[in-house]
């Protein structure tokens, strides 16, 4: 009786196949292209990131050093994302900021690497930008926001 008892339990727990984590509704964004479009219009690096979630490698951008005056725009489709009076050096090798410019700035969750992350996207086009962790600098948010520097354009400011 043990034997069967432990067989049927055995079965349940292996044909146990919840499909909740592949729910994901698709989200409509203001622009809205095909792959190939989007491949047209973005070098080979923007479109892995900003398309295909990817990631640059670290300290690769020359945004991550950037301290000028000015702003960060999304590389796909050039929504104001970031200002640079946001920007922190955080060492992690990728642009990091400490707030979004509100309503920009779109949020979901990642859970591609085995763990669940705050993902960053585009509100305007839906590119991947990155994802925001609760390590930031104290004394203003604690948000740092770790950003594919490929993501981004950045725009100085005409003082």
């Amino acid at each position: 009786m043990k034997k069967i008892a432990l067989l049927v339990i055995t079965c349940v727990l292996f044909n146990c196949n919840s499909k909740a984590q592949d729910k994901k509704v698709k989200e409509t964004f203001e622009i809205a292209k095909t792959n190939a479009e989007w491949k047209s219009e973005l070098t080979t690096a923007e479109y892995h990131v900003l398309r295909e979630a990817g990631t640059e490698r670290p300290f690769s951008s020359k945004l991550n050093k950037q301290y000028s005056a000015g702003v960060y725009h999304c590389a796909a489709c050039d929504t104001p994302l970031f200002k640079s009076e946001d920007k922190f050096d955080s060492g992690t090798g990728w642009p990091s900021f400490d707030n979004v410019i509100e309503g920009n700035v779109a949020f979901g969750t990642d859970t591609k690497i085995g763990y669940t992350r705050d993902e960053e996207h585009c509100a305007t086009c839906g590119g991947h930008l990155g994802h925001v962790f609760d390590d930031g600098p104290k004394e203003t948010t604690r948000k740092r926001h770790c950003i594919n520097g490929v993501a981004l354009n950045f725009k100085p400011s005409n003082e």
